[in-house]
């Protein structure tokens, strides 16, 4: 398990960095539609919804680019996992007060057709990212990391090894 543990910690790395880069990177050039998304949500006073559709892609963005590098990565994932919470905290509250709005997790968002709801696939997505966000926290050494170790330190309890 020592061996396997690195590489998929790698991999749960990358894929929540390229997850949270592409989320905040498709975000960033229509801040428009970043403040609909955020509106649609009804869920933040009118004057914290530029602040949050504006900052909210940085965030993503800043996050996933020290996953992607290996810096901070136990605070990174700590901090993917807390987003995700908040997602979800978001979507499953629009869908429980049957609001009729596309996330905007990628960009857009706003009030859609009800046919155009897709909130258990965005459930399960976060849901997904969450779990993985928790396990790398809890796991974080991983390979190609710049700043962390590449294998985890030996506890107090396990004797030291002479080579």
């Amino acid at each position: 398990m020592s061996t396997v543990r690195p590489w998929a910690a790698t991999i749960a790395r990358l894929l929540l960095g390229v997850v949270l880069v592409v989320a905040g990177a498709l975000k960033l050039p229509d801040p428009a539609a970043a403040e609909r998304a955020v509106r649609a949500y009804r869920l933040l006073p009118e004057g914290l919804v530029g602040p949050v559709a504006f900052g909210l892609p940085v965030l993503e963005i800043a996050i996933g680019l020290a996953l992607l590098a290996g810096v901070f990565v136990r605070t990174a994932a700590l901090a993917a996992a807390a987003l995700m919470v908040v997602f979800l905290v978001g979507i499953v509250s629009a869908w429980a007060r049957g609001l009729q709005i596309d996330c905007g997790c990628f960009g857009g968002g706003g009030v859609v057709a009800a046919a155009d709801t897709a909130y258990p696939a965005e459930v399960a997505r976060d849901t997904a990212l969450l779990l993985v966000a928790l396990a790398l926290a809890r796991w974080p050494a991983s390979r190609f990391a710049l700043g962390s170790p590449t294998t985890p330190t030996p506890s107090r309890t396990e004797p030291a090894r002479v080579h």
